[in-house]
């Protein structure tokens, strides 16, 4: 599904380790990493420079990636001196990755804004795909649990449907990235619809509705080269995605934002932005609409 990635870490996200595991990336499809740092400028009698020593420091910690390096797989490492999201945005329009990675701990709404997150700034200044991980799960998997995981990042992918506009466009996003690489690592895609018990009901049959729906929405990605499998939900929609996500063997969650700027906001409710605090499992999040 995706063939080349910019891993972003700051080390205290834990996704340095992934540096040690690149045959397992490449397992899992990605045929072309970088792995970025960035190094904030120090200051020298009120003059900001480069702290060469960081830099030295984070280059020869992450120089094990390219050790690592199989056959048939590009391993690049690029530190950067100044702001983290602007340096991010400079990497991703020199190596054109197809997905970022970057860690995002759980936060309430309000710690969200007061303190930002160069994960939600990145979302709203690049036209690439984010897969968001939760740094408290990546720093105490084991090697053989993470060995894993890098395996399987993108094999069975959840996708909340609603037949909104976002929804549609989140699944015409997937149905390019498949009709692009058939042969790709997503295996399977459980698209998902849940009838909102707490909300007015627009019709008799909410849940045959809903249903009918997703039909539609399989016949998109059907003879794509992924499984596609539906299934409707009764409750909170958030509770509900969330509690799909631990009943089945998915490797992540899907999701895309409305046309409003922003994937996270304080004054306005919104499913993704909640999914994004909430969720532990990996989060692959699409660019919003234009």
């Amino acid at each position: 599904m995706f063939k080349r990635a910019l891993i972003c870490t700051d080390f205290s996200d834990s996704l340095q380790r992934l540096a040690n595991f690149v045959p397992d990336l490449a397992k899992g499809g990605l045929t072309h990493l970088v792995f970025f740092h960035n190094v904030p400028l120090m200051t020298s009698r009120e003059i900001p420079c480069v702290d060469e020593d960081k830099v030295s420091a984070a280059r020869e910690l992450l120089s094990t990636a390219q050790a690592n390096a199989p056959e048939g797989t590009t391993v690049e490492v690029e530190i950067a001196s100044g702001r983290a999201s602007e340096n991010i945005v400079r990497s991703v329009d020199k190596y054109q990755p197809d997905i970022i990675f970057s860690g995002m701990p759980t936060r309430s709404a309000l710690n969200e804004q007061l303190f930002g997150s160069t994960t939600k700034t990145l979302a709203e200044k690049v036209d690439v795909p984010i897969l968001i991980l939760r740094p408290q799960l990546v720093s105490t998997f084991r090697e053989n649990e993470l060995s894993q995981r890098c395996q399987n990042l993108f094999n069975y992918v959840l996708i909340p449907y609603d037949g909104s506009p976002s929804a549609k466009n989140l699944l015409g996003k997937v149905k390019g990235y498949l009709q692009s690489d058939p042969g790709g690592a997503l295996e399977t895609c459980l698209l998902t619809a849940v009838v909102d018990d707490g909300g007015r009901l627009t019709s008799n049959n909410p849940e045959a509705d809903a249903q009918a729906s997703l039909d539609d929405a399989k016949a998109e990605l059907d003879g794509l080269g992924s499984e596609i499998l539906t299934e409707v939900r009764v409750g909170n929609p958030v509770e509900e995605v969330l509690k799909s996500g631990e009943i089945h063997d998915i490797s992540a969650i899907a999701v895309s934002a409305g046309k409003a700027k922003g994937i996270l906001k304080l004054t306005v409710p919104s499913f993704t932005s909640a999914i994004l605090r909430e969720s532990w499992h990996p989060i692959v999040h699409f660019p919003r609409m234009q």
